[in-house]
């Protein structure tokens, strides 16, 4: 059973994690209204550093106090080819997460049908916390998340566990990128 998450709620699972935490991303864009300045910018040619955003320095603040506690943080992204616009200024913050000590790897959508993530993953995203629990993000059919939810089923483990595996066993590492400090 997923019992549903205020955004406190989710915000404060994400941030109790003892050892591990992996998200999966599955969506061509993400509508979350936080972002929709920067993203719109970055639309528009203007590359806003993403330090100058309070939630994301708070973001990477964390990211980097975490992984030098020895803790790991990770993500898988699926995009697609061509990459979405949304999905290149994901690719180009995402160097601030590498910089703040973050992993991320990278998948096609081809290949992620290719390995058998996908359709079987579906179209849900989740984080992956400590192997003991999961946080269902759902969305609808352009990018707006309409649901997060928190589950513990066994079951629903196993199957995050055994797809998180296949995804970085497959995926790309991002390289850092010297430019970038977060």
């Amino acid at each position: 059973m997923a019992i549903p998450l205020t955004e406190a709620e989710f915000g404060e699972q994400l941030r109790r994690f003892d050892r591990a935490m992996f998200r999966l991303e599955l969506q061509h864009e993400y509508r979350e209204p936080i972002e929709a300045e920067t993203v719109a910018r970055f639309r528009a040619g203007d590359r806003q550093i993403p330090t100058e955003l309070a939630f994301m320095r708070d973001r990477y603040a964390h990211i980097r106090a975490s992984t030098r506690q020895g803790k790991l943080v990770e993500r898988v992204r699926v995009h697609d080819e061509p990459a979405t616009v949304y999905q290149r200024w994901e690719r180009w913050i995402g160097g601030w997460n590498i910089a703040a000590g973050e992993r991320i790897r990278y998948l096609t959508r081809e290949q992620a049908h290719a390995i058998g993530l996908l359709p079987a993953a579906g179209a849900t995203d989740w984080w992956l916390i400590d192997d003991t629990r999961v946080i269902l993000m759902h969305f609808d059919d352009v990018g707006h998340r309409i649901r997060t939810e928190l589950t513990t089923d066994p079951v629903t483990l196993r199957q995050a566990c055994a797809w998180r595996d296949l995804a970085i066993s497959h995926g790309v590492l991002d390289e850092p990128q010297d430019t970038v400090t977060a």
